[in-house]
């Protein structure tokens, strides 16, 4: 298919974007608008900088992509992109025969059915509303059960708190914080392979970049002295007092262990054990309740969590006084 054909049919799906739509770049997921549609140019609008950003979008850039993608069979690899061309794939994903593919880097040209960069907006929220689900996680468990406690206890001085309530909080902390790594390295595991070039990956909620981390272990201890040795240095300059080998002469003398150590103690909490079943008693109480809720209560429900969620919408995304407009002629 030509590209002045793809190209037309790309801006009419731009039109055709409901107000506040909002899409997400491939590879360094910065949100943006579109603020302006032109026959040669494409204005967009970052949503994630520190202050009001706007840029044009050029027609001949998006064709040089469009060849490259056409040209690949297997897909354009989108690190092959500059840093500042990250919008451009996103904005092509609203073509119905492109598609980006985060797990493998690419954008590729498809005949079938396609998804698209553009995060669901504002306007179509409503049609898409589905029920909640509740995931199979241990940690999601453990967390709805600390926030019941959190909601039953002032927690403002734990010192006027019931040694039974701390006791609670602490066994729940404890649980969610297990099971929250867990999980964490399950998701790291998945992400490690989505970042690229270690450059930062932004969300609403804050940012993660690949890092490199070097270890260091000891080639065997005779291979080292010799190699040591050969370089000038006298073996008895690196040989320590192998902690081993003091506890084995402690053990055969009259010597005591503040002889040899500096010995200081500290005290802390551990947890000892979880009555799981009255843990899985609770949550499902809680399970029951919040699926019984009917009526008023269940409006005042959804009101509140709502509300919760304007108010993360205002402290996480910025707000800019950009509209959405139609294809025009003249300039942004």
């Amino acid at each position: 298919m030509p590209f002045g054909v793809s190209w037309n049919t790309l801006l009419d799906e731009l039109d055709d974007l409901p107000d506040g739509a909002t899409l997400i770049t491939p590879m360094s997921h910065d949100r943006f608008r579109i603020s302006d549609v032109q026959e040669h140019r494409i204005i967009v609008e970052f949503l994630d900088r520190d202050v009001d950003e706007t840029r044009p979008l050029q027609r001949d850039q998006f064709e040089t992509l469009y060849r490259r993608i056409v040209d690949e069979q297997d897909g354009f690899e989108l690190d092959r992109l500059p840093p500042d061309a990250d919008p451009y794939p996103a904005v092509w994903s609203l073509h119905p025969r492109f598609e980006i593919n985060e797990d493998k880097g690419i954008i590729i040209e498809t005949e079938g059915p396609t998804t698209s960069q553009l995060l669901e907006s504002e306007a179509g929220s409503e049609a898409h509303d589905e029920e909640r689900t509740e995931p199979d996680l241990e940690v999601y468990a453990d967390a709805l059960l600390l926030v019941d406690a959190l909601e039953r206890h002032d927690v403002d001085i734990f010192e006027d708190m019931e040694t039974s309530a701390l006791v609670n909080l602490y066994t729940l902390l404890s649980d969610v914080q297990r099971n929250a790594n867990d999980l964490r390295k399950d998701v790291a595991d998945v992400l490690l392979n989505r970042l690229h070039h270690d450059r930062p990956v932004s969300s609403p909620f804050g940012s993660v970049q690949r890092t490199t981390r070097r270890n260091r272990s000891l080639k065997d201890e005779d291979e080292v002295l010799a190699t040591l040795e050969e370089a000038g240095i006298d073996r008895e300059r690196i040989m320590g007092v192998d902690r081993d080998k003091v506890d084995d002469a402690l053990d055969v003398t009259e010597l005591s262990e503040s002889d040899v150590y500096e010995v200081t103690e500290s005290e802390y909490v551990r947890k000892a054990e979880v009555d799981e079943e009255r843990k899985e008693t609770r949550l499902q109480g809680l399970k029951d309740q919040l699926a019984a809720t009917e009526g008023e209560e269940a409006q005042e429900l959804r009101q509140e969590i709502e509300q919760l969620e304007d108010r993360i919408e205002e402290l996480t995304e910025f707000k800019s006084g950009a509209s959405f407009h139609t294809r025009a002629g003249g300039g942004p």
